[in-house]
């Protein structure tokens, strides 16, 4: 082949074969050219035998600068590429160098990093105990382009594995790497997986290193999450993503596994985010079946799991203020009219929070994710608002959080064409009627009427849509009850006598 070195094994070789076949098909048998085959003839001796070379077949096009000029640039910075290499000789020697020369610049520097240039990182493989090590991490899955109801579900994927198996997990996360979804997805994994490794190891998430700290300490919470498992909690070095390479290889091959299922499905649209948990589920539980026999030699090895979990939440207090409204971390959430005023303790899970009042939970509402841009989420419902908006219709139209309240993109379109083609105040009473049919129960049936006047180019009639959802009214049939007189009973009471 040409570049190669031919070898005392293939010269050989073509000796054995050519007692028997030609020239040319020998050559080919030992993998050689009929060109060298016949210098082979040639040649009295085995390759290994003949004195090295020392000189050179055709003139250098770099002696006259490479130990003047690019040795020193080299020696000075050995980052430079060749390219640039070249390009500064241009500029020294204008039309001397042309791009012929790129090549063979490019071997003499590969050639001298080799010889002179600066020490490279050396990688150690690992070997992985069974039970010792479990690995987490987040994983952006929003080149998934996965929909829930028609609408784009920005997400992460939390993902646990062990390191010795493979076995996995996988949680959906569609809030931030906060402590609360890197809690929720661990104790999922670890009560799935049934045991508890002796190590976790994640990269400088914040949520469980504190990393602007001068000792990079483990924060609280991560601290009492670990001591409760028995967890040993490591972490790698910050920008090293290598040193946790046995979850960052995995999430490739489960983001690939996903992508393949969901063009194999034909639609990456699901009908409610729980749909989609179950298929992700169930893309891992087809993953985690090749590492069956290796989990088998695990799980003995594994430590066994509390008596129970620990919080899954973190607890924060929060007022609701005259609007119907209160803030948690700088997200905003609607409450009934009747707990304006209240103190609520509020506790924030990965995926909803929980609001509760003397001891009693009053109000659990999806956590608030920002949409559109936007900095903080907000999650309003109307329902909590309508029977105040019923009573005062006129402020509907500059209140601050009207299109958050909106249950359906169809109602938000609606009072738009109800605002450019009616009066303010009328628009404001046809809306907010509308708000209070869909209360009472009739929001996907008044969504569908909606949908139909606007493809008709038309404008709701609050009377006539009321009219329509009202429930059928039963028909009373009228019974007539003859009373009897008291001087029956007199009768009676003479016969019984």
């Amino acid at each position: 082949m040409p570049g190669k070195t031919i070898t005392d094994h293939q010269v050989q070789k073509y000796k054995q074969h050519r007692n028997k076949l030609t020239q040319v098909a020998a050559a080919a048998r030992a993998g050689i050219s009929e060109r060298s085959a016949r210098r082979i003839e040639g040649a009295p001796s085995l390759p290994s035998q003949r004195p090295a070379r020392d000189w050179r077949t055709r003139q250098d096009p770099l002696q006259a600068v490479w130990d003047s000029e690019v040795v020193p640039l080299l020696q000075a910075d050995a980052q430079l590429n060749a390219v640039t290499l070249l390009e500064e000789l241009q500029r020294r020697y204008p039309g001397q160098w042309d791009t012929s020369v790129l090549r063979t610049l490019q071997r003499r520097v590969r050639q001298w990093r080799a010889q002179f240039g600066a020490e490279r990182e050396v990688y150690f493989a690992q070997e992985h105990p069974p039970g010792r090590q479990g690995l987490s991490d987040f994983t952006v899955a929003d080149g998934l382009n996965v929909e829930i109801e028609g609408c784009a579900f920005p997400h992460r994927l939390y993902q646990f594995a062990l390191a010795y198996s493979g076995w996995r997990h996988a949680t959906v996360i569609d809030s931030g790497e906060s402590f609360i979804a890197l809690s929720t997805g661990l104790q999922a994994a670890l009560w799935a997986l049934g045991g508890v490794p002796e190590e976790h190891r994640t990269d400088s998430l914040s949520a469980a290193f504190n990393n602007l700290a001068e000792q990079e300490s483990l924060t609280g919470r991560y601290d009492e999450l670990c001591r409760h498992y028995g967890l040993r909690a490591t972490r790698c070095n910050p920008g090293q993503s290598n040193e946790n390479g046995s979850i960052e290889s995995r999430h490739d091959s489960l983001k690939t596994a996903l992508d393949q299922a969901l063009r194999l499905r034909g639609s990456r649209s699901f009908d409610n985010r729980s749909a989609y948990e179950a298929f992700v589920a169930a893309i891992v539980q087809r993953l985690n079946t090749r590492c069956a026999k290796l989990l088998a030699i695990e799980r003995p090895m594994l430590r066994p799991l509390p008596v129970r979990r620990t919080a899954e939440f973190e607890e924060m207090p929060a007022r609701v203020s005259k609007y119907g409204i209160f803030t948690l971390k700088g997200a905003q959430y609607s409450a009934p009219s009747q707990l304006i005023g209240h103190r609520l303790t509020v506790r924030q899970y990965a995926q909803h929070i929980e609001c509760w009042l003397g001891g009693q939970c009053v109000l659990s509402r999806p956590r608030a994710t920002p949409q559109d841009g936007q900095r903080h989420g907000r999650s309003i419902d109307y329902r909590h608002l309508v029977g105040a908006l019923k009573r005062k219709p006129g402020a509907f139209a500059r209140w601050v959080l009207r299109d958050a309240a909106f249950p359906r993109a169809v109602y938000r379109q609606t009072w738009e064409r109800l605002a450019a083609q009616r009066p303010e105040r009328e628009a404001c009473k046809t809306m907010v009627g509308l708000l209070v049919l869909a209360a009472d129960g009739h929001e996907a049936q008044l969504a569908q009427e909606l949908e139909q006047l606007i493809e008709l180019n038309q404008l709701p009639d609050l009377n006539a849509l009321t009219a329509l959802l009202a429930p059928p009214r039963s028909e009373v049939p009228d019974v007539a009850v003859t009373l009897p007189t008291l001087a029956s009973y007199d009768a009676l009471l003479e016969v019984s006598a």
